[in-house]
């Protein structure tokens, strides 16, 4: 995969390019979280803009560890500024949150489905109500022609 640098394009090693587990399970672990927070396109918007800034938000991340560690398990910290010195890897985040908003839409949206399927079943509609009708599939019967 071609990686763009100032001097120009260079092809990154094939292991370097590779996640190791405790890696993307992290990354995982903070996609589910900004997910589960509804904090989705706020992420993006941010880790869209700071991207070319990677090397320097990581080293930000040196300079605040030892505010953080007092809070935050300090090995999984360490993992998270090493993977985001690597622009790759930004983007891998970014992948990783887009894809599980799109299944947590997928399933608000199931469940927006069954409630309203569940409302019209138990409130039937004004005319059906007037004319005596539970379900759309009575029919109404027909006129006689005693002509």
């Amino acid at each position: 995969m071609p990686f763009k640098t100032p001097l120009g394009g260079q092809e990154l090693p094939p292991d370097k390019d590779a996640l190791k587990p405790e890696e993307a399970e992290l990354l995982q672990k903070i996609a589910a979280k900004v997910v589960r927070w509804q904090m989705t396109v706020p992420a993006i918007l941010f880790l869209e803009s700071v991207k070319p800034l990677n090397w320097i938000g990581s080293q930000a991340m040196v300079f605040f560890e030892p505010f953080v560690s007092a809070i935050f398990n300090v090995t999984e910290y360490n993992t998270f500024r090493g993977m985001m010195e690597r622009r790759e890897n930004v983007e891998r985040l970014l992948q990783k949150i887009e894809e599980l908003d799109a299944v947590q839409m997928e399933k608000e949206w199931e469940i927006k489905k069954a409630k309203k399927a569940e409302k019209k079943n138990k409130h039937p509609g004004f005319l059906r109500r007037i004319m005596g009708r539970k379900k759309s599939s009575d029919k109404i019967p027909p006129k006689n022609k005693s002509n």
